[in-house]
């Protein structure tokens, strides 16, 4: 279990980068960082480096790991096979993590912080029930999800109870289920039913927080919607955002809140049958949430902007192939990523097995003539695409997960190209 939860004494750094080859597809470099089958970068949103953006910290199959940004080398943080790697500080150069303890009873999971460049590891908090998905901007509150039930969403046991956003720390995940004439749903489709099974269960769940120096818990939001996808803002340390779950063409997914449980708003309001908006992000500058947007649903393609201060929204338009999975926005605030899709998913792109770099540019008005209500509309836009990584060999069962490097030079992802799930990194700028 966690046997070495201590500080770790003079760890050794293991040989880097694994590999490294030059895309023969897009002419960009690509440097497998992990040694171990079964490592995994975070989630998208999911804060993983230190504040000065010179570290990384990976799950790999016995523990958790720290990657040195200039050489890509690895050293273990902390050793114990059931850890799952939570999130880095904003503030702090410490690495999150969550264990089960056998002593502490069911459901009982407690919360480590590990420094980073010593290894040593102090217990943060004990949470009773529900699992965390976020820090804020301080660090002085965690974020947790909690419901009364946990119904599996492939009934089989093949999908992992209890991971948020329906994914597995190392694996892929697996969906099945039958159409009614007996005859088995695409994995897209699925994923689709199970989603409904687990929306119409209706079950009680709550959003909350818990104060890291005094270890009080409170309740933010309490519904029988499927709650999920929690994040703190990473500049306002007092504002959530989260999503109802459930298919999106049925839900309202994106809205916010205060930590104090007031302010509860929706983001993106549907206004047309099989419009679908999800896997929001805030911005990097924390003023801004982006999503994907379809009107409607397959047809046609946006990364969609919500400017939290004044509303303004911005929609980029998106050719069908560029249609992306997860997207993420580069700390200088001028590019996007997307990491592509197979001919299953949502989009059915022909040829969207790649990971993209993305410009976004601005329609502008005709001659300098402005409508008299334009500030109130939504801005428009389209985007200039380059691919960076040719991804063919890829299951997208696993997500590749996109995050920028802080100094937003290099791209990392996860994949599954070489088969066994590895941390990629790959430059941005052409050799």
């Amino acid at each position: 279990m966690a046997a070495s939860l201590g500080a770790l004494v003079a760890p050794a750094v293991m040989a880097a980068p694994a590999r490294q080859w030059v895309d023969p597809a897009t002419g960009h470099q690509i440097v497998r960082i992990s040694e171990a089958p079964g490592t995994a970068s975070l989630y998208f949103h999911q804060m993983s480096y230190t504040p000065q953006g010179d570290k990384m910290v990976i799950s790999v199959p016995d523990g958790i790991a720290v990657v040195t940004l200039k050489d890509w080398s690895l050293t273990p943080l902390v050793t114990g096979k059931d850890l799952q790697l939570l999130f880095t500080g904003r503030k702090t150069r410490t690495a999150y993590y969550a264990s089960r303890k056998r002593d502490d009873g069911p459901g009982v999971t407690t919360i480590f912080a590990a420094d980073i460049d010593t290894g040593k590891v102090r217990t943060i908090a004990t949470v009773a029930k529900g699992s965390i998905g976020s820090i804020n901007a301080d660090e002085t509150l965690l974020l947790g999800q909690w419901a009364a039930s946990d119904k599996p969403l492939q009934p089989d046991g093949t999908q992992k109870k209890g991971q948020p956003e329906i994914r597995q720390q190392f694996g892929q995940a697996s969906y099945a289920a039958n159409k009614p004439d007996g005859t088995p749903y695409t994995f897209a489709e699925a994923k689709e039913v199970r989603l409904n099974e687990r929306l119409e269960a209706g079950i009680p769940m709550e959003i909350f927080t818990i104060d890291i120096r005094t270890g009080q818990r409170k309740v933010v939001v309490a519904s029988k919607d499927w709650l999920n996808h929690i994040q703190f803002s990473p500049t306002d340390p007092t504002l959530i955002m989260y999503c109802h779950e459930g298919p999106w063409h049925k839900v309202d997914r994106i809205w916010t809140v205060r930590t104090d449980g007031s302010d509860n708003r929706i983001v993106h309001k549907r206004t047309m049958n099989m419009e679908i908006a999800g896997h929001e992000f805030f911005s990097p500058d924390g003023k801004w949430i982006w999503y994907d947007l379809q009107t409607p649903r397959g047809e046609d393609f946006w990364l969609a902007g919500y400017e939290i201060a004044t509303g303004q929204r911005k929609w980029y338009h998106l050719e069908r192939n560029w249609w992306s999975v997860h997207y993420n926005q580069a700390p200088d605030l001028k590019h996007f990523s997307g990491d592509g899709g197979d001919s299953e998913m949502v989009a059915h792109a022909p040829d969207g097995k790649y990971l993209y770099l993305f410009t976004p540019k601005d329609v502008p008005d005709v001659a300098g003539i402005h409508a008299d209500d334009a500030a109130s509309l939504i801005s428009p836009g389209t985007m200039t695409t380059e691919k960076i990584v040719d991804m063919g060999k890829h299951d997208y069962r696993l997500e590749p997960n996109i995050t920028f490097t802080p100094d937003g030079q290099w791209m990392v992802f996860r994949s599954n190209m070489e088969g066994a799930p590895h941390v990629y990194a790959v430059k941005v700028a052409k050799p």
